[in-house]
């Protein structure tokens, strides 16, 4: 059976079915190099997120996600950027190779593409911390590379890499209500913008992970007062603040998933660490991109409207 075209495969193919594809081809991959799958999974996801929100590289076309660029592909002193001859490639140290045995090095076809960047991968070793090293030399970027390991143990963790389910943070029997306060003027502390959402809710009402995602921050802030931040698959960072507390032994670096007790609600914060009672108890929710040079915070409130809305609906259909 001939392999589908990149772009025939991202027209015809239903969700389901991108996800069995993409993850057909990790597993090959991992047969032919021994690295792991979920690594491959995770630069990929990564790649994917990048090009969701850049508009200085190419939008995807295809199953895989991975942008290499044309003259990294062909060799930068190659004078024909769109080579797909392996033997000139080679000569002009590009890392184009052929991945699917159709004798062309093709940057278009996805197989030809994960294969190769699985062998660039592999001429560092296999071990995960020299894979972190050819990251960082392909990337040159600390938080790249701590993005990728992070997708990487949530698909290690889930054996799978469908992992886009979200829940609203706060248990939907609970007695709470919010509005849209994104970009609304915050004074103490200097003038800022509000990079979030106030769901107001009576103390030590739980508040719950929003989604599948790995703690990167658990702590105290003098604004937020007790919060976690945690990274999902898609380089989103969820950010709560002013807890009360934090459930037991939640640690940075854990895996957590959609529902998951991680705190309670509170009014800590706008002060030094124990402060608290500044303000009606409530949670901050706040969400920001990462799009492979810089984070920006973005408006939850239309997430929380719409996670609140499925949430309900699934309820209802049980």
């Amino acid at each position: 059976m001939l392999p589908l075209s990149p772009s025939f495969a991202q027209e015809t193919l239903s969700e389901d079915e991108m996800y069995q594809k993409r993850f057909e081809l990790y597993t090959k991959m991992e047969a032919i190099t021994q690295i792991p799958w979920y690594y491959f999974a995770g630069v990929d996801q990564y790649e994917r997120n990048v090009r969701r929100v850049r508009k200085d590289i190419p939008k995807q076309t295809s199953i895989i996600g991975i942008y290499i660029k044309p003259e990294i592909w062909a060799g930068p002193l190659n004078p024909n950027s769109e080579d797909i001859h392996p033997a000139t490639i080679q000569f002009f140290n590009g890392i184009g190779q052929d991945g699917n045995g159709d004798g062309k090095a093709d940057l278009n076809d996805d197989e030809d593409l994960l294969y190769s960047f699985a062998n660039y991968l592999q001429s560092y070793g296999t071990d995960e911390e020299n894979l972190k090293i050819a990251l960082w030399d392909y990337y040159k970027r600390d938080k790249t590379v701590a993005l990728i390991m992070g997708h990487a143990k949530l698909f290690k963790v889930f054996d799978s890499i469908k992992l886009d389910k979200h829940v609203f943070p706060l248990p939907l029997h609970a007695n709470y209500s919010y509005r849209n306060t994104w970009g609304d003027a915050r004074g103490w502390g200097g003038r800022r913008m509000h990079e979030g959402t106030d769901i107001f809710a009576n103390y030590g009402v739980p508040v719950r992970s929003t989604c599948y995602g790995v703690i990167e921050m658990k702590g105290w802030n003098k604004f937020g007062g007790w919060r976690i931040g945690i990274r999902d698959v898609n380089n989103t960072y969820h950010y709560f603040a002013h807890l009360n507390g934090f459930a037991k032994d939640l640690e940075i670096g854990q895996v957590v998933e959609p529902g998951q007790m991680i705190g309670s609600v509170g009014s800590s914060g706008y002060g030094p660490p124990g402060t608290s009672g500044k303000f009606p108890p409530h949670l901050h929710y706040g969400m920001y991109k990462d799009n492979g040079y810089n984070e920006w915070s973005f408006d939850p409130f239309p997430h929380l409207k719409s996670w609140e809305r499925t949430e309900r609906a699934e309820k209802r259909k049980r």
